[in-house]
């Protein structure tokens, strides 16, 4: 009986000895850089510090274009006011008369022979 209990036994380390093989050679696959969870890790981390420099360069961009925006607004806001001065002085200067019609030259005249025309005439 002790044999049977020895046997069983060393059957079980073996079998335990296996198990921790397997899990050892898992383990080993699983933290790798090139493969598995390692790899997995380091791609993350490496997308992640360029989606920062990324978000870095973009708020760069946002800030320069936001001060780009109200240098525009403030000169398109001066502008406008300028304008609103130059309407307002307008209304101080004196309208000028239409200019009156030329005087005939003593040139060739041409008209048309049409009956609206005689009638025109006739009333002269």
């Amino acid at each position: 009986m002790a044999l049977v209990a020895d046997i069983l036994l060393i059957a079980g380390a073996l079998g335990a000895a296996f198990y921790c093989v397997v899990l050892s050679r898992r383990l080993s696959r699983f933290s790798s850089l090139e493969q598995g969870v390692g790899g997995a890790v380091s791609a993350l981390s490496t997308q992640v510090a360029e989606m920062t420099e990324t978000l870095e360069r973009t708020q760069a961009a946002a800030r320069e274009s936001s001060a780009s925006l109200e240098d525009s607004t403030r000169r398109a806001e001066t502008a406008a006011r300028n304008l609103e001065l130059l309407l307002a002085s307008m209304h101080d200067i004196p309208t000028q008369s239409a200019p009156e019609a030329a005087p005939r030259s003593g040139g060739p005249e041409f008209r048309r022979n049409t009956a609206a025309f005689r009638r025109r005439e006739a009333a002269e």
